[in-house]
């Protein structure tokens, strides 16, 4: 009796926890994205006042006209570490977005320098590649110094070392690729759609990307030094523009992913060396070329299959201070989508498919939506 008592509880544990994995799944599926905009400075810390402006009410407006836009989606939630003018210690916008279970985090700014510098520019966390890098993570980390017990908060960081930087370990090295992706969709919309310089996506020590736990990305809109730039930059305008452009780019993001994750992915993976065969049913773009991005970094790795774990049909593009690896290239999606997990099973766990046309990466939303025949 005792034992069919305590077999019957075991069964019903059982139960109860499978019950609530499959809701947990079900209410994973129905989650909204959910974004943490973060807008620089703040309260007490004007950020850069170059030419008289204050990058603490510039990059609020832009960040408020951000999420106005994506609130009007029901797909997505949108957190704001900040709504108004106040002073938010950096560690407490990372756990705003930590807490929030967030799909991203994106932090807004305006650069400033000695000289009529101009351009937009889009970090991801990493070492610092060289010392321009360097003084302009220097300049957002500064912030700390404002907090009453920055010591503490950031285990006695200190904004003015780089070897402070460097000990910034890669905590998120998992989500580089992801980061890297929206920072380039930023960074190209900016170039396209605007017009305006790109000085390119950057890697560098940000204390602000470091406190967060999902891709996430630092943007600086341009310099406030510059005379025209700073102008347009404080305009409505220029921020509306802005907004519009960021707003675009995590839109594609997320299709991008949805993209990546909801496409049913073939039965049988095919080998590497059948990049150019097709299939009956096989999805073919024309005009479109698909790679799996397997990596990325400040490092300028050979492109031999034994750095690779075994992978061949490598290439690479230098995108400013970094390397991207790719794997494979085909205009069919079905098979690039088997090569992505050939790509898996050699431990590339994290990659995922991009799209280029011309050369140029796009958005792989707006690649699967070009036109298709099979053959």
């Amino acid at each position: 009796m005792k034992r069919n008592i305590i077999n019957s509880i075991f069964i019903a544990a059982v139960i109860f926890i499978v019950s609530t994995s499959y809701t947990h799944v079900f209410s994973q599926e129905k989650k909204k994205f959910v974004v943490v905009l973060d807008a620089g400075h703040g309260g007490h810390d004007p950020g850069n006042r170059g030419n008289g402006y204050k990058e603490k009410e510039i990059a609020l407006n832009v960040v408020l006209a951000v999420g106005a836009t994506l609130e009007k989606d029901p797909n997505y939630k949108v957190v704001y570490t900040r709504k108004t003018d106040e002073f938010i210690e950096l560690h407490e916008r990372g756990n705003i977005a930590n807490k929030a279970n967030a799909d991203l985090f994106v932090s807004v700014h305006c650069n400033s320098h000695r000289s009529q510098a101009y351009g937009t520019e889009t970090f991801v966390l990493g070492l610092h590649a060289n010392d321009e890098n360097f003084n302009v993570a220097k300049n957002e980390n500064s912030v700390i110094l404002l907090e009453d017990n920055y010591e503490a908060n950031y285990d006695g960081f200190d904004p003015n070392s780089p070897e402070s930087i460097i000990g910034l370990t890669l905590m998120q090295e998992e989500y580089l690729d992801q980061s890297l992706t929206l920072a380039s969709f930023v960074q190209n919309r900016f170039k396209k759609s605007l017009e305006r310089k790109s000085r390119g996506v950057k890697q560098a020590g940000f204390v602000v990307l470091h406190q967060t736990y999902m891709p996430s990305v630092l943007i600086e809109l341009g310099f406030l030094t510059n005379n025209n730039e700073g102008r347009y930059l404080n305009s409505k305008k220029g921020q509306d523009d802005m907004a519009k452009s960021i707003t675009t780019s995590i839109i594609d993001y997320k299709e991008s992913l949805d993209a990546i994750y909801y496409i049913p992915k073939p039965d049988t993976p095919q080998e590497p060396g059948h990049v150019t065969a097709k299939m009956d049913g096989d999805k073919i773009y024309q005009d479109i070329t698909f790679k799996v991005q397997i990596a990325a970094g400040s490092t300028d790795i050979a492109l031999q299959s034994f750095n690779f774990n075994g992978l061949e049909q490598l290439s690479k593009v230098r995108d400013g201070d970094l390397y991207k690896y790719y794997f494979g290239s085909t205009s069919n999606y079905t098979l690039i989508q088997e090569l992505k997990e050939i790509a898996v099973g050699k431990g590339f766990s994290s990659s995922f498919v991009v799209a280029f046309r011309n050369n140029e990466l796009i958005p792989l939303a707006d690649a699967l939506k070009a036109s298709t025949s099979s053959n």
